[in-house]
């Protein structure tokens, strides 16, 4: 049997075709039968966690995370003793995704920062990985997850858009690289670079779907069966089969996210 996918990173309620239970039901089927046998339905604010968790309970091979994006604006701002609850829940197995968007974000991002630090923390309470997105904040990111000793419980830098010094300095703290569509992107040359030298058995793929589809989907929705395009690219990129590229980053994700491989 072919190795199979894991999408790393995705976005599953926010597909067109969510809106109803059949809708989910052809992602996961179209997924399936490119070869991706697990997902990781990402948390983006904790108004629809409860989605997210609903998907993850129906559905065997799709986990969750909990967490709220940097961009997301709160009436409540979210701390370590507000996400720890959440994270007992046995499907999820990661918080996030956090970290820093000074591409968004205008004026004072103090509040940011803070709610990053808050992640790492719940994340060393509960023994659990970090997801992380970084923008336009390489300097500030790998500084706060050095000060709050994110190396304790290392992550995942998701959809990793950055040069390959950030890219050492997030590894050297346990972090994984993962990597999405925008690898397989023309105009990409410098991140195809990192993703070259990038080892293989520090690397994760992903959708980040409904966003940035790979090609030769450019321009239209992403979903998670098009991970396979991705892990297509890096095999290409690295010259190597395919199914050695398929094989390795599953066994990464499973490395790094222990709950899941414990409920597999």
């Amino acid at each position: 049997m072919s190795a199979i996918f894991v999408d790393s990173h995705c976005h599953i309620p926010m597909l067109s075709q969510a809106d109803s239970e059949e809708g989910i039901k052809t992602i996961l089927s179209n997924a399936k039968d490119h070869g991706v046998g697990y997902l990781l339905c990402v948390s983006v604010d904790l108004d629809s966690l409860p989605e997210v968790l609903k998907l993850a309970e129906r559905y065997d091979h799709v986990f969750a995370s909990v967490g709220v994006h940097p961009n997301t604006k709160c009436q409540t701002e979210v701390t370590a003793d507000t996400l720890l609850p959440l994270t007992e829940h046995p499907k999820i197995i990661a918080v996030g995704e956090t970290g820093l968007d000074y591409y968004r974000s205008q004026g004072d991002v103090e509040w940011q920062r803070q709610r990053f630090r808050e992640h790492v923390r719940c994340a060393r309470r509960c023994g659990k990985p970090l997801i992380i997105h970084t923008r336009d904040a390489r300097a500030d990111t790998l500084t706060i997850l050095e000060q709050e000793k994110a190396y304790e419980v290392g992550g995942v830098m998701h959809c990793f858009t950055e040069d390959y010094e950030t890219a050492q300095k997030a590894m050297e703290m346990n972090f994984f690289i993962s990597f999405s569509g925008i690898v397989t992107f023309r105009n990409a040359t410098a991140l195809q670079d990192v993703a070259r030298r990038v080892p293989l058995e520090r690397m994760l793929i992903e959708t980040d779907c409904p966003y940035l589809a790979p090609m030769p989907h450019r321009g239209h929705e992403n979903q998670p069966a098009y991970v396979r395009h991705v892990g297509e690219f890096i095999s290409r990129l690295k010259g190597l089969d395919v199914e050695v590229v398929a094989r390795q980053t599953t066994a990464n994700f499973f490395q790094l996210f222990a709950q899941a491989r414990a409920a597999d």
